[in-house]
């Protein structure tokens, strides 16, 4: 009864697990921001946005509307926004090991073979708000769901709308 118990605390816990990592700085009052514009990025700066950055930028852009903060331009921000795909290689078991072993009583013997392993591309997503004037960071959100290239394009889009409106619960910060 106990381990049933516990196995129910341990489900419930895992299922109020946060998909997305925040750290500010604290001396900053959020309040006082009421403006915001991409910061100049690699990606920004190239010829080309990427499919998945269009639909950050997109995201990110739905959110802060959602807090009232007003897209001017970047001279005219109070806060500067930038973010990046972290690519992350992650190792991942795909099927069965296998083994056999013979004994009786208490000896015996045994070979096993661990399951095939697979190296996995990832990509986490990071959103930084910085403010115009220091330039320094004041507010990020990291997510712990990842973007792989097996994924459709509509699951990404939906992935990444749900990691943007989760970050973005946590903005400002203290309102929890």
């Amino acid at each position: 009864m106990r381990f049933v118990m516990l196995s129910i605390v341990a489900l419930a816990m895992s299922g109020c697990a946060s998909n997305v990592v925040t750290d500010y700085n604290s001396a900053v009052v959020f309040g006082n921001y009421s403006s915001w514009a991409f910061a100049s990025t690699s990606e920004a700066d190239s010829t080309f946005v990427s499919l998945d950055g269009s639909r950050v930028r997109d995201a990110i852009e739905r959110e802060l509307n959602r807090k009232a903060l007003q897209r001017v331009s970047q001279a005219e921000a109070d806060l500067l926004v930038s973010w990046r795909i972290v690519p992350e290689d992650r190792l991942e078991q795909t099927g069965l090991g296998l083994g056999f072993g013979f004994g009786s009583g208490n000896f015996g013997w045994a070979l096993s073979a661990p399951p095939p392993v697979r190296e996995v591309k990832e990509g986490k997503l990071v959103v930084e708000l910085a403010d115009s004037k220091t330039k320094e960071v004041v507010w990020r959100a990291a997510s712990r769901r990842y973007l792989n290239e097996s994924q459709s394009p509509e699951t990404r889009r939906k992935l990444i709308d749900e990691v943007v409106t989760e970050m973005f619960t946590k903005y400002p910060p203290g309102l929890d």
